[in-house]
């Protein structure tokens, strides 16, 4: 098997880095949707205190697997199984962060609201999630070029993909005890959502 490349992945990883750095020094944090390593890869070299955990969906473990082994970073770790609907998270360490690229948009609405309940239920007060990717905001498109990856996705993907609205994420986070602490414009159309756990109240 060839290792995979992701064009996009390479072109988003300077800029994503340096929205991480503001937030992120050292600490655990866990990745859903690894993909093909790239990014984990990339931000574990610069940020070389913080533990990074890979998870993706089993059939993507192999390529993954190809890129670690060839860089053998020792702060990075996995590839873990995480499907959501049906997987809790890898294991019981109190993760600092979650970062998540490309997606939210990828998953059923279903699944992503699940997903927001899940980190609800396991990140602590202060633990901080980095959503990437497009958004839509008040339901329109922020630019041509998202419209037609939103046709795309549903061609290639299923029609329950689609990019998600900020403003039903941002309601379902807070459903689940987050605050929005920034919403980073970044290139080609895309944003990175940086919510922070509350403490959690008992009702």
């Amino acid at each position: 098997m060839s290792k995979p490349f992701s064009a996009s992945c390479e072109r988003n990883q300077g800029p994503i880095l340096e929205v991480l750095k503001q937030y992120i020094d050292k600490g655990l944090l866990l990745e859903i949707g690894s993909g093909t390593g790239q990014h984990a890869v990339y931000f574990a070299k610069h940020l070389p205190e913080l533990q990074w955990v890979c998870t993706d969906l089993q059939e993507n473990h192999d390529g993954i697997e190809i890129r670690l082994k060839e860089e053998m970073l020792p702060n990075i770790h996995g590839p873990k199984t995480l499907k959501i609907g049906r997987d809790d998270f890898p294991d019981k360490k109190s993760y600092e962060y979650v970062f998540s690229a490309n997606t939210l948009h990828i998953m059923t609405w279903k699944e992503a609201k699940t997903l927001f309940k899940l980190l609800g239920k396991r990140l602590r007060e202060g633990a901080l999630v980095f959503f990437y990717g497009p958004f839509n905001y008040n339901g329109d498109y922020s630019s041509d070029s998202n419209q037609k990856f939103d046709e795309w996705l549903k061609n290639n993907y299923s029609s329950a993909s689609s990019i998600r609205n900020f403003e039903d994420v941002l309601l379902n986070m807070k459903k689940n005890g987050f605050k929005l602490l920034n919403d980073h414009e970044m290139p080609a159309n895309n944003r990175m959502l940086v919510f922070e756990r509350l403490k959690f109240v008992a009702q």
